[in-house]
């Protein structure tokens, strides 16, 4: 391809000033010296500096363009990677101890990922930090260097995964008050939206102007969405992301949930990635394709050269079918999320594989040869990114580097039988701790850190009555 065309324009003196080329990237400089120009170009003014906490929440701080490129050192507490969803602490043990200083973690931008934040009114850029302790070490257990971890291990034997994931969301009312119910919102007719609505495109076009504005706020970012379309249930919508490089896929899911939120309350409704939000609906997934490529051949290591599967194919589904029920916490990471692991369910109870069987959790899509790939079907859509893809991937490499055999492929509804999967989020930590492989490909702190978090949130859930005990329970027993 030839080169870019440099853009020229006028200068105060009447000449002319070529623009760099790379000003006008979406997303992403190369190094410190295109920074500022990159900024100048657009006249940010504020830079975010985020990174994903143990939830996948956006945790950083916020400074001056100016600041941002004077080589100025951030910091942020070693507790903000500790914390539970309600914002609470756990209890020491089982391997967690939380750290009596205290001490900072250094934020070390990931230029790369630079980007505008398109509805501050302010101009704005964003750029995703990695964690380092301060005398240069990366934090194992940090979400984004967990997901590195794992890609390290495969690069170490030569091969690169590429994921796609899907996310699907719901759209709903307004609800201040968390004691209601949430609702379906108000479309554009001025009914409320019903389910059943699975692919129709009067679905979508319900939500035209806020879809138009996902569209907008993600091409400003540089975010490539493949396909937006209605889910069966009411106001549920799914994206589906082009295939890529896992910590580039990880940060677009982060990037793409602050982004529907934010486009859905300029529209005076909420995005919601809950599992299971409404009851009576299906719930919410976060499925993930997954194929592994040679990096010398650059061949898919699941098709040999005559199309067929191979071995290593095999021994991919494998290692998910032994060892995803014991990682299902980093794919069901809160209570919620077992609402929707429910028998006959749209989501898949089970460990069972299948060719193109949406009732299996790991699905072998119709493809051709090169494309073929694995669909993990059990994370739900509030998972974290890096996470759940770094959760899936270990799976999968155990299973190759140990040459599990999978079990032979399911031919019909596999989602009736017996429930293979954890029930309970108490039951998938237990689970979790136990697989020893999995956690030390995992990084052994990251485990003990997570595990601890998860107890914690339990044991915050169960402080609560619910609806259903005051219903039952407050004049039958």
């Amino acid at each position: 391809m030839p080169p870019a065309k440099k853009e020229v324009r006028p200068s105060s003196r009447g000449g002319r000033i070529r623009t760099p080329a790379f000003v006008k990237n979406q997303r992403g400089v190369k190094n410190w010296k295109e920074v500022g120009a990159w900024l100048a170009w657009r006249g940010i003014e504020d830079i975010e500096c985020i990174t994903p906490d143990q939830a996948g929440v956006a945790r950083g701080k916020m400074m001056p363009s100016k600041k941002f490129t004077s080589n100025t050192s951030l910091a942020l507490p070693s507790a903000v990677f500790m914390t539970t969803i309600s914002g609470g602490y756990p209890e020491d043990g089982n391997g967690f101890h939380y750290p009596e200083d205290d001490g900072d973690l250094k934020l070390m931008p990931d230029l790369s990922t630079l980007t505008v934040v398109p509805w501050e009114e302010d101009p704005t850029a964003a750029v995703i930090c990695d964690l380092v302790h301060q005398d240069g070490r990366s934090v194992e257990f940090t979400p984004r260097n967990v997901l590195k971890r794992v890609l390290a291990a495969y690069d170490k034997r030569g091969l690169k995964p590429v994921v796609a994931p899907e996310i699907e969301f719901y759209l709903v009312r307004k609800n201040p008050d968390p004691d209601y119910p949430l609702t379906p919102p108000v479309g554009r007719s001025g009914r409320a939206i019903g389910g059943g609505a699975g692919y129709s495109i009067a679905g979508v076009n319900e939500f035209d102007e806020l879809i138009d504005d996902i569209y907008h706020f993600s091409e400003s970012q540089g975010l490539e969405i493949d396909t937006l379309i209605h889910e069966e249930g009411a106001g549920q919508l799914e994206i589906n992301l082009r295939h890529g490089d896992p910590i580039e896929l990880a940060d677009q899911v982060f990037m793409f949930k602050r982004t529907i939120r934010e486009a859905a309350l300029k529209h005076e409704i909420y995005a919601t990635f809950m599992a299971k939000p409404i009851q009576g609906q299906p719930g919410s997934a976060m499925h993930i394709h997954q194929s592994i490529i040679d990096k010398k051949t650059g061949r898919n290591v699941f098709s040999a050269e005559d199309g067929s599967e191979t071995e290593a194919f095999f021994h991919f589904l494998g290692g998910m079918q032994k060892h995803v029920p014991n990682a299902l916490v980093m794919f069901a990471p809160y209570v919620n999320s077992y609402r929707r692991l429910t028998q006959s369910a749209s989501a898949p109870v089970n460990n069972k594989w299948g060719y193109d069987n949406r009732t299996t959790a790991f699905r072998v899509p119709r493809s051709d040869p090169a494309a073929r790939r694995v669909e993990n079907r059990i994370p739900s859509s509030d998972a974290n990114p890096y996470l759940a893809l770094a959760a899936s991937l270990a799976c999968g490499l155990i299973g190759m580097t140990n040459k599990i055999k999978a079990e032979p492929p399911v031919l019909t509804t596999a989602n009736e039988a017996e429930i293979d999967l954890p029930r309970s989020l108490l039951e998938a930590v237990d689970l979790f701790e136990a697989d020893e492989e999995l956690c030390a490909l995992l990084g052994k702190s990251f485990a003990a850190t997570y595990a601890a978090i998860k107890r914690a949130e339990f044991e915050t859930f169960m402080e609560v009555i619910s609806p259903w005990e005051r219903e039952y329970l407050l004049l039958n027993v």
